[in-house]
């Protein structure tokens, strides 16, 4: 009988005890220098990071066998990242160990509560962050102590079209207004909570257009706002990715859309925008400079914790930010200074040389750059962009 009543004693303090976790191990206290064993390390990209950095973890993890044995990727939109990532740890099962995600995923995940803090804790560990390009610093400072810049790119907003199409294309904001309302439905722009030449345009407006506040969604964009307004009388409907932009131009069901370095010399390489497609700038020009983050859910494992340190770690030395030029896609790409294209992949040397654009660097180094908005901010220029303008026209 006692021996019964012991094992059921037992039983019920093992029960009682820390929450299943997938892949097993304490949450919270000190992360070890690497795994005690190899891990699987599971990653959710919401950014289209992945076409930039796989190569980069796959690199990792040949080398590294001893503490990263698998990597499952798994990809999803920005807006469903919340969702994912709160109901694991409503579940106290946190299966998702690194997230790459863009500015937005990012700051809404800041807003939920739902990362951990990285930094200045394991800033000893990230060493290669001093050596930060000024523009990736300056995004670095949007992540607070949450997440880690992987890649950074001058970004946008340009405007993108067809020279046989649009021979005159807009020099100005109220020029594009006007091309817009002669042309209703010409101009598209993707949902900018889900896209980043859409949050892009949302952020740059304010410079073309001279708000007294750029950085102030809620009392500064006075003017912004009723542009947006008026433009979306004639855009018929705002797709909810950027790529469904690019099909757009190519079929002609768009003549202008808006793009960014990126989005504009990687569809080209693809063939799914035509090579003769060329780019533009409005006057009063800024760039909205945009970056890639690392973040780290809370629930992982220290175990997994100190993989993903590492493997972020690696993923800005120089060699393996090199990568980062890819075929274009977050044109330049690397984070980190001192990184040529000369030390890319001879494959991004060369779908650079046939589609990248001279002109950037004259563009990149003529115009001021501008940090995207914090995330408190951003969180409500969508939440405002959502109900007040284009949502009920976003393509589902």
């Amino acid at each position: 009988m006692r021996t019964r009543l012991a094992l059921a004693v037992l039983l019920l303090v093992a029960g009682c005890g820390a929450p299943d976790t997938p892949g097993g191990g304490a949450t919270d206290g000190p992360v070890p220098e690497k795994p005690g064993a190899a891990v699987t390390v599971n990653i959710l990209d919401v950014a289209g990071n992945l076409q930039l950095t796989q190569p980069m973890i796959d690199s990792f993890v040949a080398a590294h066998s001893d503490q990263i044995g698998k990597v499952t990727y798994t990809k999803a939109t920005a807006p469903e990242l919340v969702g994912k990532i709160k109901a694991q740890q409503g579940a106290n099962r946190v299966g998702i160990d690194l997230v790459l995600t863009g500015v937005d995923g990012l700051a809404a995940g800041i807003d939920q509560g739902l990362w951990i803090p990285l930094l200045p804790t394991h800033a000893a560990r990230l060493p290669g962050m001093a050596n930060y390009l000024p523009g990736a610093a300056a995004m670095q400072k949007l992540a607070g102590e949450y997440g880690v810049t992987v890649t950074y790119y001058p970004s946008g907003p340009l405007i993108e079209y067809l020279p046989a199409k649009v021979p005159a294309p807009p020099k100005t904001a109220q020029e594009l207004l006007e091309y817009a309302k002669a042309n209703p439905g010409a101009v598209q722009y993707a949902r900018p909570a889900n896209s980043g030449p859409g949050r892009t345009f949302l952020m740059g407006l304010p410079y073309l257009l001279g708000d007294t506040d750029p950085r102030d969604p809620v009392n500064g964009w006075a003017k912004t706002w009723a542009y947006l307004g008026e433009l979306n009388k004639y855009v018929t409907l705002y797709p909810s990715s950027t790529s469904e932009t690019m099909k757009s131009l190519a079929n002609g069901s768009a003549k202008i859309i808006v793009s960014t370095t990126g989005w504009d010399i990687n569809p080209r390489v693809l063939g799914t925008v035509p090579k003769e497609a060329a780019v533009g700038t409005l006057e009063g020009f800024h760039w909205v400079t945009d970056a890639h983050y690392a973040v780290i859910p809370k629930g992982v494992p220290v175990e997994r914790q100190a993989a993903v340190l590492n493997l972020v770690q690696d993923m800005l030395t120089p060699a393996q930010q090199a990568k980062a030029y890819d075929k274009g896609y977050f044109y330049p790409g690397p984070a980190v200074k001192d990184v040529p294209l000369s030390m890319a992949p001879q494959d991004s040397q060369d779908a650079l040389a046939e589609y990248g654009r001279p002109e950037y660097d004259v563009l990149i180094a003529g115009h001021p750059l501008e940090t995207p908005l914090d995330a408190k901010a951003l969180v409500a220029a969508f939440d405002r962009w959502d109900r007040e303008v284009g949502g009920a026209k976003v393509k589902k």
